[in-house]
């Protein structure tokens, strides 16, 4: 992208909305409450052929350092210094207030261009809030309605006429986006007879979720080395799903930090809705998940559940359990979690867990190391001819059950599709084999092909009978 440009104001006056707008998809959570959006958000703008990077940020308001509010104010003024330009958003609807006057002269002292942009201005009576909005002193407010799309053409020629032309409309080379690797992702078009080599430079998405309050933003500011992501002692600080980029010897890893996930009975606020439903987007578009632990106190309910949800997902499952520097007894500890591990989570057997802390840093790379070498499995691919062998060696080993005195005959075996690795089987009787004989198999190749922790899918399908339906001569 040619320029960075930051979205800020007050809360309440329609940022995220914008932010919606300008990069045409439903990415920031939208809501009447003040004070949705705490961490800033990047995105890929495009405005009437102006392509940009946007920043969502927090409402900024007057608040003790300490405090929540002074924190997320630090976050927006974080992204205020990093963009070239700020689009400071005001409330012509309901005119200006003290704070959008405070913000204007922080706006100023930062010597950065800024674009004055009075929103919600389709509103009845915003006339006199249009106006007001030329005493802050930052030039002639540009009208628009975000939530409709009114006035985009004039937000394109305020920028471009603050930014210059010549930086607004730069060449740059196209970037490829998530949906690009994300339609790129399909398995089915490869040959089932090929075992492709694991692509180690291929980036790599990966979601860190969890209950509230594990430390799955601090896990993240840990990796990246700097406060990226707004922390804290409060629980369910995190309410979208933020995604940041950084580099893991040579690879390039996009996490998404997702708010955490409490069970559904207690979840009855919309806004708490909202932020599941995002986490659980993230959960789907990401390819390996990291389930972070609260070490102190594991294998809560809701952690077992969050790890189904995942695995029902077919994604790459690792198990991160955190803050290990507050554990004592950690050798007695962790044969106690090894132990748990197996008994609570059966379907995932051989899933990676991971001791770490990220307050300190500890066990990181060892994470990072079990994240690559899951996500490897996950995209594993087995010949056709090495699977018919093994099914034969399976059979032999521990044949089929017999139905109405006839026994059923496993004939054929392919693998269909990886990401999660899913096998067809061909058979008589598909729907008379016991659910046993399934886990059996499943069992077997994950032992024999070296397939821990990953969701394995096994379709069975009868084979067709060239006489069914034909009338008996007699």
């Amino acid at each position: 992208m040619s320029f960075t440009v930051a979205i800020v104001g007050r809360p309440n006056v329609g940022k995220s909305t914008l932010f919606n707008r300008l990069v045409g998809k439903k990415l920031a959570l939208v809501d009447d409450t003040p004070g949705v959006t705490r961490d800033r958000r990047p995105g890929d703008a495009r405005l009437m052929g102006l392509t940009f990077t946007i920043i969502d940020t927090a409402g900024l308001e007057e608040a003790d350092e300490e405090s929540l509010q002074g924190r997320m104010r630090a976050q927006t003024e974080a992204a205020i210094d990093e963009a070239d330009l700020s689009l400071f958003v005001v409330d012509a609807k309901n005119g200006l207030t003290p704070v959008d006057t405070a913000l204007a002269e922080m706006l100023r002292r930062r010597g950065k261009p800024v674009v004055l942009v009075a929103n919600k201005s389709e509103a009845r009576g915003s006339d006199s809030g249009f106006y007001d909005a030329y005493t802050l002193g930052l030039g002639e407010p540009t009208p628009i309605s975000a939530e409709h799309g009114q006035g985009m053409l004039d937000l394109r020629d305020a920028i471009v006429e603050a930014i210059g032309k010549d930086r607004a409309y730069a060449k740059e080379d196209v970037a490829v986006t998530d949906v690009d690797i994300l339609h790129s992702a399909g398995d089915e078009g490869e040959d089932e007879d090929e075992e492709p080599v694991y692509d180690d430079t291929k980036p790599l998405r990966v979601a860190i979720v969890g209950r509230p309050n594990a430390g799955k933003s601090t896990l993240i500011n840990r990796f990246l080395g700097e406060d990226r992501l707004l922390t804290g002692p409060e629980a369910g600080i995190t309410r979208d799903s933020i995604s940041v980029e950084w580099d893991w010897r040579g690879r390039t890893i996009k996490m998404f930090d997702t708010a955490g996930m409490r069970r559904k009975a207690r979840v009855t606020e919309k806004l708490e809705k909202l932020s599941v439903a995002d986490a659980l987007r993230a959960i789907r578009f990401a390819e390996t998940v990291v389930i972070v632990f609260d070490a102190t106190i594991p294998f809560e309910k809701q952690d077992l559940q969050i790890v189904d949800l995942v695995l029902r997902e077919g994604r790459a499952a690792v198990l991160a359990f955190n803050k290990w520097d507050m554990i004592e007894d950690r050798q007695a500890v962790l044969a106690d979690l090894r132990e748990k591990t197996d008994r609570l989570l059966p379907q995932a057997r051989g899933i990676r867990a991971v001791p770490i802390s990220g307050q300190t840093g500890w066990g990181l790379d060892k994470l990072m190391q079990s994240i690559i070498d899951t996500d490897r499995v996950w995209n594993k691919r087995i010949s056709t001819a090495r699977l018919n062998r093994w099914l034969e060696t399976q059979q032999i080993q521990h044949p089929p059950p017999a139905v109405s005195g006839r026994r059923i005959k496993l004939k054929y075996m392919t693998q269909v599709k990886a990401r999660p690795p899913a096998f067809m089987i061909s058979c008589t009787r598909s729907d008379a084999l016991p659910e046993s004989y399934t886990r059996y198999l499943i069992n077997g190749l994950r032992a024999d092909f070296d397939m821990p922790s990953v969701p394995i899918r096994i379709h069975f399908r009868s084979a067709e009978n060239p006489f069914e339906g034909k009338k008996r001569r007699t």
